[in-house]
């Protein structure tokens, strides 16, 4: 069936004459599904309600599921309430002062146990294939009904050739791949609330999806919620919801009202479905702001030194760094007493204050910036603030507190109004007095919050905590930028999926800590989507990359350079250590190497091109894909074990173009764009520019 019109929407009505312009109709004339009572959509996306309120999803005009019951009332034994008998429906154009136009669409039943059941869809022009769902629960019976919670968006999608891939914007303790392929036996919870003590939150989107399309599920509430965005591996195939734990006890009269969740068909992988997310929550007030320039210049840390650095190894490393076109110059952790006090170590700045300045001085006359390091809401035991002003915990619901494991120290409530006061003086002081240029937030647990329950704290509920971590974030980078107003506040919340709350509050986001090459470059792929063009989005060290030395992974796919090489050789006092091996120090053989990546990241400066994300299935197309618009040309970055064979260059404009071998130096011919394969060669990676023959960029 061809795609269904815009003109083709706005005549659509409830009854038969308007159904039988969709799939189900004829599904159901052959005796292959139950007929639609109602039907909700856009020219993508379209949800089917049947006489239970069960739902069936096509995209496009193509199913995509059958009926299922997508919205239920979980109750506290494992049971649901997802059957409700039809009663009626209502259609109602939408005029919203952020989305713009659409078209409301309200369904409602009733169950057997006395429960009404109202589904509200919501579709606006700006997000094509999205819809917004609201599910409520009012119990009309005259007993009391005790429930768990809620679920929407639920569906299972048939197996199909190739199996499933999966996006996951929830974190996990053990950092797992936000991007994985859904193998046998795979189940995962994928909570926003917390992990761990110090793990939790995220982007509150999953996606699930096969090589011919796919189901995203998500919240769109303005502040984090406590939700859970299961996706699992099926007998049939796999499938995916978003669910709310809402334990209580629904009297008779009263009503039981879900978040706001958005169901999201696409093609290709998660990038489309992430960037509608974007989309949407910008025009809520949500969104990125302009960075500082200085936010794309090459980053050198002095963590290879790591914690018991020595003043002099830092600044006798600046010429060096400098020389090979790094700009930031980061003092990392140990230049503190300890997490909490965050006092002067006078071991290493006897001067205090005035050796601190002298340091930033130092650091600009190398022609480079400075950039502190802190771990913000981390109190260390025995730190003096811990002692002083022990209200400022986060305690559980039993007066415990909240560990945080890297530094063995205990959480700070960022939604205690000491707590923000305390850390924006700071800031300006580092900034304003100090000198910095710019700060490293670090910590994993700097993603998320577990709900406070300290009196002291005096919060509307427990809650409050995580829904207002965002507006400590903001508090942070207001006082960064009154103190400097070009500062570039970089959040690294190590190991975890970002949490979009945040953003607002961040000019630059790293890969923090990635495991491999891998997620160097699907978490780029997906900052890309949530943060969108012009955004900084860094690799993080090089030497945390497969290999420790692939810069092949941040340059290709538009991310900012960064390591933390030693020189001229390693510390010979490791901690936390051990060093690996070969330890971080730059040698001859990695120097020429670093040259190469640096020299080309200048040149070409990809993060400020504009990220193709759509082009490429990263799940599904072999070898791995990734492309850039900039300045008339376009880059293509590939990255494989080893490939001989063609390779699509996806998304050229007319005419022919002229296509480089960028590390190599190298002309690889030209290609026509009605006919865009190339065949070549490459071990490791392949960086590809594209230009329109006759044309420079």
């Amino acid at each position: 069936m061809p795609p269904i019109g815009r003109r083709t929407v706005l005549k659509l009505a409830s009854g038969t004459a308007a159904l039988a312009a969709l799939p189900w109709a004829s599904a159901a004339r052959a005796g292959t599904s139950r007929p639609a009572r109602a039907v909700a959509h856009d020219d993508v996306l379209a949800i089917a309600f049947d006489a239970n309120l069960h739902t069936s999803i096509a995209r496009a005009g193509d199913p995509m599921t059958p009926f299922q019951a997508s919205e239920s009332l979980l109750l506290p034994e494992g049971g649901a309430i997802d059957a409700c008998a039809f009663v009626d429906e209502r259609t109602e154009p939408v005029a919203d002062a952020r989305h713009g136009a659409g078209r409301r669409h309200v369904v409602r039943g009733r169950s057997a146990q006395g429960i009404e059941k109202t589904v509200e869809v919501a579709f606006f022009e700006r997000y094509p294939g999205m819809a917004i769902v609201v599910a409520s629960y009012r119990n009309t019976g005259d007993a009391p009904l005790a429930v768990a919670g809620w679920r929407n968006g639920a569906h299972e999608l048939a197996e199909a050739p190739g199996g499933f891939w999966s996006f996951s914007g929830a974190t996990h303790e053990d950092r797992r791949d936000w991007v994985q392929p859904v193998d046998e036996g795979f189940n995962q919870r994928n909570t926003l609330a917390m992990d761990a003590s110090d793990y939790g939150g995220g982007t509150p989107v999953a996606n699930l999806w096969r090589r011919d399309g796919g189901l995203a599920v998500g919240h769109v509430e303005i502040v984090p919620k406590l939700l859970d965005m299961p996706v699992r591996r099926t007998a049939g195939g796999a499938s995916i919801a978003i669910e709310g734990a809402h334990a209580t006890t629904l009297g008779p009269g009263e009503s039981l009202t879900t978040q706001r969740t958005l169901l999201c068909v696409h093609t290709g992988d998660f990038f489309v479905p992430l960037e509608l997310y974007r989309r949407f929550m910008r025009d809520q007030g949500i969104a990125s702001r302009e960075v500082p320039e200085s936010a794309f210049a090459p980053i050198w840390c002095a963590w290879g030194y790591e914690r018991d650095f020595t003043t002099q190894q830092v600044l006798a490393t600046l010429p060096k760094a400098r020389e090979l076109g790094f700009e930031w110059a980061v003092l990392d952790d140990g230049w503190q007493t300890n997490e909490g006090d965050w006092a002067i170590d006078l071991r290493k700045f006897p001067r205090g204050d005035a050796d601190m300045r002298a340091f930033t001085d130092a650091v600009r006359a190398q022609g480079m910036r400075p950039r502190l390091w802190l771990a913000p809401l981390a109190a260390d035991p025995g730190s003096d603030v811990l002692h002083q002003h022990p209200d400022m915990l986060l305690l559980d619901e039993y007066g415990s507190f909240q560990k945080v494991s890297w530094w063995n120290a205990l959480t700070q409530c960022p939604a205690y109004r000491k707590t923000i006061d305390y850390y924006v003086a700071f800031v300006k002081k580092a900034i304003g007095e100090w000198g910095f240029e710019g700060l490293k937030l670090d910590g994993q647990h700097l993603n998320a919050v577990a709900p406070c329950h300290n009196p002291a704290h005096a919060h509307a509920h427990p809650n409050e905590s995580c829904e207002k971590l965002p507006d400590f974030w903001n508090a942070i980078h207001a006082a960064a930028r009154a103190a400097n107003p070009q500062a570039v506040v970089e959040l690294c919340p190590c190991g975890t999926a970002f949490a979009f709350h945040n953003l607002p509050a961040t000019d630059q986001f790293p890969s923090s800590d990635p495991l491999s090459s891998w997620q160097v470059r699907h978490k780029g792929k997906t900052i890309k989507a949530l943060i969108g063009r012009g955004s900084s989005y860094a690799g993080d060290h090089v030497e945390l990359s497969t290999g420790g030395q692939d810069f092949a992974s941040s340059v290709g796919i538009g991310a900012v350079i960064s390591t933390k090489f030693t020189w001229p050789r390693d510390t010979d006092r490791p901690n936390p250590g051990p060093l690996p091996p070969g330890g971080f120090v730059l040698t001859p053989e990695k120097e020429a190497l670093w040259r190469r990546w640096i020299d080309l990241y200048r040149q070409h400066m990809l993060p400020r091109g504009e990220y193709l994300g759509a082009l490429y299935d990263i799940g599904f197309d072999r070898p791995e894909a990734h492309a850039i618009a900039k300045d008339g040309a376009m880059y293509y970055a590939f990255y494989a074990d080893a490939w001989n064979g063609p390779l699509q260059l996806r998304g050229l404009g007319k005419g022919r173009w002229r296509v480089r071998d960028l590390f190599h130096d190298r002309e690889l011919g030209v290609v026509d764009s009605r006919a865009s394969t190339l065949d070549a060669a490459f071990e490791g990676f392949l960086l590809l520019q594209a230009l329109p023959e006759g044309g420079n960029a």
